[in-house]
């Protein structure tokens, strides 16, 4: 089973965050990291999540292309599983996978139009 989250990449975080708020009353339920700039804010408008990433702190894998502006975020069972067969699909692998500090495995891709994605799974607790 896999999930699919829309993320937005975008230069200023701040503007995104209100326009969300307050047209659609989003609510910010994860910010990465806690504290100091953020890479990435989790809003939920509804019952669906989306994400807001600072186009600064991305790696070169993630959105790469100047004029990505929007990622999918698809969690999956098992990232390097799923990563072995994207090349054969017709996808190009472009960074990872990797255990991020907020608990996910993540590994970076291109869909064949060249669209970015995000392969994430989450990482069990000790």
């Amino acid at each position: 089973m896999s999930t699919i989250q829309p993320v937005i990449v975008t230069a200023d975080q701040d503007v995104l965050l209100g326009f969300y708020t307050k047209l659609f009353g989003a609510e910010k339920i994860f910010r990465v990291p806690a504290e100091g700039p953020a890479f990435y804010l989790g809003l939920r408008i509804g019952d669906t999540d989306l994400g807001l990433v600072a186009r600064e702190n991305l790696g070169a894998g993630a959105a790469a292309g100047a004029g990505a502006r929007i990622l999918l975020s698809i969690e999956v069972d098992d990232v390097d599983e799923t990563l072995g067969r994207v090349a054969a699909l017709g996808g190009s692998v472009r960074g990872g996978p990797n255990d991020m500090p907020w608990g996910q495995r993540v590994a970076h891709i291109q869909d064949p139009d060249g669209n970015p994605v995000n392969l994430t799974q989450p990482i069990p607790a000790d």
